[in-house]
């Protein structure tokens, strides 16, 4: 099989060594690391297939190539009020997204739950902002007292993060910060010269804040390992949703999957809606998947001895949710009656618009795919405000593109004049914050309503507390100070109100920790009461920390792949 040639061919007796549910970015470094381990897998995604470069059907399109030139039509958004809010939601990217008709939900609380149903998942839709936790982030909820401890530390993951961080090519500096960790990395992006002067200025007025360039999940410089996954350098085209065709940054497509197809392991079957896990009260442990035909709606069963559930944070929940049994009446594993309780996600609450009189003989050039950004800076050492934990801190300076400022001017030689030059610089700067797990920020299954296959359908009760506008008021604070610092002009604070789930970061309902009593997943990410079962997508998370989580979700996936592949041969599972 080439790399875009999946196996989709069932087994005769529908057996296999490992079951992946689901084919984003923990479900691709699953199946990739239990295949090369040599385990027969089967990957199973709801969605449609989308093979690497064969299917991005819009990645070299010109604007005026669309029929609404990239736009949504008003039509588009009046019938997707939820999906439509995403960033990266347009007329290039409608077939990668989950329409708002398409798998419904129950909001109880307002949320925009974003989702991408197909091979590769929203691998093929993430920013590809990539920063690993520090030990302060493991230590947190045990520090602080929220959540539960951690049973795992910084020291624990390391390793791992370098694992992933080398297979996927991640750009960055290093930096050397206690509070973000350095990694394996390739050349990193450059900041422009008013980044650059502003980086200086809040440097020189706060000891505290260290302003980096992002680091992100893209090959400023491939290297051999990259070049053999059939991938090129970054383009900075600035069209990642569309699908890369140069396999310039980290997906399923281009780099997970087919290299566990390599290892002639690897099975994925598209269209496959998993309907509950399958326990064994004799057996006591789960044995297979029950699957139904996203087209046809038949029922089919599959069987492993090790199922790894990576469907996505709130799917992931609502399987487990729905995957009750004699043993487990609940849900899978919820002896405790904690599953799908504890959801965090990330505050995005707080932006500043401000301007700079920076050089006129300056211009920025490319399109670079990340922002300069701050670490967090609060409570890293010690509780020292009133609010809990703190926020990471991005912020861009761009010139306005020529034309900007017209002067009214719409027509003839006054315009062409003010089109031949470029407009004054303007600064936005937004906030990534920690949100704290909380019992009363849940999921759970509809009691009387169901999706088209059968399945309960997810009522989400997910909301902001005083510690979110607390800490979302220090950030406009801080903020704005830092800038009128660094110099510049009209500053704006403000808040966009966002609804929970549009940062797309939301993690939680089945958490790791040390106690069966007070968690779900133990420091392997298996299930206290049916260890061959895995969780390592954002479900798993017993806290959110101020990075984004994608890396993280990575490295705890290699590392549990990794213990059950040891387990499967010592004959444990």
């Amino acid at each position: 099989m080439s790399n875009g040639e999946f196996n989709y061919t069932a087994n005769k007796d529908h057996t296999y060594d490992a079951i992946v549910i689901g084919s984003g970015i923990s479900g691709g470094w699953a199946a990739k690391e239990l295949c090369e381990g040599g385990l027969k897998t089967l990957v199973l995604e709801r969605g449609k297939n989308v093979v690497h470069l064969k299917d991005y059907p819009t990645a070299t399109k010109n604007p005026w190539e669309f029929e609404h030139h990239g736009y949504n039509t008003l039509k588009i958004e009046e019938e997707n009020p939820v999906v439509s809010k995403c960033y990266a939601f347009d007329e290039s990217t409608h077939h990668f997204f989950v329409k708002d008709k398409q798998h419904p939900y129950i909001q109880e609380k307002p949320f925009d739950w974003i989702r991408g149903y197909q091979v590769g998942g929203k691998s093929l839709l993430w920013a590809r902002q990539t920063q690993r936790w520090s030990r302060f982030d493991f230590e947190g909820p045990a520090r602080d007292n929220y959540a539960v401890d951690w049973p795992i530390r910084y020291d624990d993951l390391a390793p791992w993060y370098s694992h992933v961080e080398t297979f996927a090519g991640i750009s960055g500096n290093h930096d050397g910060l206690e509070t973000l960790p350095d990694g394996e990395f390739l050349p990193p992006w450059e900041m422009n010269a008013v980044e650059k002067t502003i980086k200086e200025r809040i440097m020189a007025n706060y000891k505290d804040r260290n302003v980096i360039i992002g680091r992100c999940a893209h090959l400023t410089q491939p290297k051999e390992i990259h070049l053999e996954q059939g991938r090129g350098q970054c383009q900075a085209r600035n069209l990642c949703q569309r699908g890369c065709p140069f396999g310039g940054y980290f997906s399923s497509n281009s780099s997970t999957l087919p290299t566990a197809n390599k290892t002639g392991n690897l099975t994925i079957i598209p269209n496959s809606v998993v309907h509950s896990i399958i326990y064994d009260d004799q057996k006591g442990k789960a044995t297979g998947v029950k699957v139904i035909d996203a087209e046809t709606k038949q029922a089919t069963e599959y069987y492993a001895r090790i199922i790894f559930v990576n469907a996505a944070a709130l799917n992931t929940n609502l399987i487990l949710l729905n995957s009750k049994s004699a043993r487990f009446p609940n849900g899978l594993g919820n002896d405790n009656g904690l599953l799908g309780k504890f959801i965090a996600f990330q505050n995005y609450r707080g932006y500043i618009n401000a301007t700079f009189d920076g050089p006129e003989d300056k211009y920025y050039y490319g399109r670079r795919p990340t922002a300069v950004m701050m670490p967090n800076f609060r409570n890293v050492h010690q509780q020292e405000t009133d609010f809990k934990r703190g926020y990471m801190v991005f912020y861009t300076a761009t010139r306005a593109g020529w034309g900007h400022e017209t002067g009214g001017a719409q027509i003839g030689a006054a315009y062409k004049d003010a089109v031949s030059e470029p407009g004054g610089w303007d600064i936005y700067m937004m906030m990534q914050g920690e949100t704290i797990p909380k019992e009363t920020n849940h999921v759970f299954l509809s009691k009387d309503q169901k999706d088209d296959w059968g399945v309960p359908l997810l009522t989400v009760s997910v909301d902001y507390d005083e510690n979110d506008e607390k800490l979302k008021d220090d950030f406009l604070k801080q903020g704005a100070e830092m800038l009128e610092k660094a110099g510049c002009k009209n500053i704006s604070p403000g808040d966009n109100h966002w609804n929970p789930g549009l940062d797309i970061h939301e993690v939680g309902g089945v958490r790791m920790g040390k106690d069966p009593k007070t968690s779900l997943l133990n420091k392997w990410n298996q299930f206290h009461n049916c260890t061959n079962v895995f969780v390592t997508d954002g479900a798993c998370m017993t806290s959110t920390g101020v990075q984004n989580p994608s890396l993280t979700f990575m490295a705890l996936t290699a590392r549990a792949a990794a213990h059950a592949i040891d387990e499967f041969k010592k004959g444990n599972l």
